[in-house]
């Protein structure tokens, strides 16, 4: 391969480590927590990491948010409100955190962010992938995913066109440090949300199907069991195609009429990468 086929990047300078996000998911916020104590461990040569925790208030009072949910309040015209009064606390804090971490979009934002979060579903660990053609992050995910070998570590790609999030790390930039060679990881594809079965006062009347609960990631046929009433009727899977849920009965997402999300398996492929190398004394 030649060197005209490498894709150039710039290296990394300023990584955060977020945790808190949603005040009750727990591990993001002790390991920030523990992290601001023991900052070493988190510490590279030429590199500044950053533990910060994202939402204090939801963390105080172990909710996920306050006034509405940070991890969709990222965009321009949440970021680009102006007026003082009746501004969700969680508004103001996603200005707060893109005047340190960022602007979003600039030369001037944080390079990556680690975003840490809970499930009540049975993802396991689970990477969450917003872009299909970065090729710094497809490389990055792959690292993580080798790294954790044998463990299992999907990846859940939320690149969908209804599905647009304004997350905490899309603050950040993407890049990490070093050489990499063309790679291709299995991602998940998120397609749609599905809702729980509802009657015409907007009632939920159904539960997810014993079959269907904790098989995150497991394939669905058409005519699985999706759904049980409470009369005891079964509602089944109908489409054309193999897809794989995740989120299955995410508590948090009950407020958000979504039951679960279906994805399609696909591949990802990124190009060879090579970053720029730190001067550990350079300022």
């Amino acid at each position: 391969m030649t060197s005209s086929s490498v894709v150039a990047k710039p290296p990394v300078r300023r990584v955060a480590v977020f945790g808190g996000t949603h005040g009750n998911e727990l591990s993001g916020v002790f390991l920030v927590k523990h992290w601001q104590e023991n900052g070493a461990e988190i510490q590279r040569t030429g590199v500044e990491v950053k533990p910060f925790l994202t939402n204090p208030r939801a963390v105080k009072k172990c909710t996920r948010y306050i006034d509405c949910d940070l991890n969709r309040v990222f965009d321009p015209d949440n970021l680009g409100r102006t007026e003082v009064e009746d501004i969700p606390y969680e508004v103001r804090r996603a200005q707060e955190i893109n005047q340190i971490f960022g602007p979003k979009g600039s030369d001037d934002a944080y390079d990556l962010i680690f975003d840490l979060h809970n499930t009540t579903s049975n993802m396991g660990g689970t990477l969450i992938l917003e872009n299909s053609r970065d090729d710094f992050t497809i490389q990055m995910v792959h690292y993580i995913k080798n790294a954790l070998a044998p463990e299992h570590c999907p990846v859940l790609l939320i690149e969908h066109p209804s599905l647009k999030y304004a997350t905490t790390r899309s603050v950040a930039k993407h890049p990490v440090g070093k050489e990499f060679p063309p790679c291709t990881i299995e991602v998940f594809k998120i397609m749609e949300k599905v809702d729980y079965p509802r009657n015409k006062n907007d009632e939920v009347i159904a539960i997810i199907h014993p079959k269907l609960q904790d098989q995150d990631w497991q394939p669905l046929n058409n005519g699985d069991p999706l759904f049980l009433t409470l009369a005891g009727e079964v509602i089944a899977y109908k489409g054309d195609c193999t897809v794989y849920p995740t989120f299955i009965n995410e508590a948090a997402y009950y407020e958000k009429k979504q039951a679960f999300v279906k994805t399609l398996k696909m591949k990802l492929t990124a190009k060879h990468i090579r970053c720029s190398v730190l001067d550990p004394k350079a300022s």
